[in-house]
C-alpha cells in the first residue's frame, strides 16, 4: 500500500519546501511572541536571564520611563536605580528630551567564611521625541530616592486648542 500512495505523489513533490506565511496567518507565532514577552516582562527584575545580555547589552542598561500627559504638562519620569543625581544630564531640544547618564554600583559582603563583590557600570542614553508646544523656559527636573522626573509645562496655544470630537454610532 506504501508505494501506491507514493506513485500518486507526483515527481518532486516531496523535496519542494512549503511556502513561506506571513506571521498574521499563522495564530500560534504570534501567541508564542506574546507568551515570550510575558516571561521577559515577568522575569526582568530576577536577574535570571544569563548575563542579562538581551536588555542591558554588555555592561549598560536602559532606565524604565513613564510618559504622562495632562491638561497642564507632560511628565515624563525615569527609573535610575543605582544612579547618582550628579551621573545624570538632562538635554532638552526643541522636539526632543534626552537622558544621559552613567551608572556605577558596587556591592561587597564579607562574612566568616565568604566574600562577596558586584560591580555594576555602563552608560545610559534614551531619547523621547516632544511634541509641538512645549514651554521650554518652565521645564523642571527634580531627582530624588533614584527617580527622576522631568516636568515639561505646555504653552497656552496649546492648553487652548484642545478639542472634543464627538463619536458617532455606526447602525446599520
Amino acid at each position: 500500500m506504501a508505494s501506491k500512495v507514493k506513485d500518486m505523489v507526483p515527481a518532486g513533490q516531496g523535496s519542494v519546501a512549503p511556502p513561506a506565511r506571513r506571521e498574521e496567518e499563522v495564530p500560534l507565532f504570534s501567541l508564542q511572541r506574546e507568551v515570550n514577552r510575558l516571561f521577559d516582562d515577568f522575569f526582568r527584575g530576577f536577574d535570571l536571564r544569563p548575563l542579562r545580555v538581551a536588555e542591558e547589552g554588555w555592561g549598560g542598561f536602559s532606565p524604565k520611563m513613564d510618559l504622562e500627559e495632562t491638561e497642564k504638562e507632560y511628565r515624563i519620569t525615569a527609573e535610575l536605580p543605582g544612579v547618582e543625581e550628579k551621573d545624570v544630564e538632562v538635554l532638552l531640544t526643541g522636539n526632543s528630551l534626552t537622558l544621559k547618564g552613567e551608572k556605577k554600583e558596587e556591592k561587597e559582603e564579607k562574612g566568616k567564611s565568604f566574600y562577596h563583590v558586584e560591580r555594576s557600570y555602563g552608560s545610559f542614553q534614551r531619547t523621547v521625541p516632544l511634541p509641538d508646544g512645549i514651554d521650554l523656559k518652565k521645564v523642571d527636573a527634580e531627582f530624588k530616592s533614584g527617580v527622576l522626573t522631568v516636568k515639561l509645562p505646555k504653552t497656552a496655544e496649546v492648553k487652548k486648542t484642545g478639542k472634543k470630537v464627538p463619536i458617532k454610532s455606526a447602525r446599520k
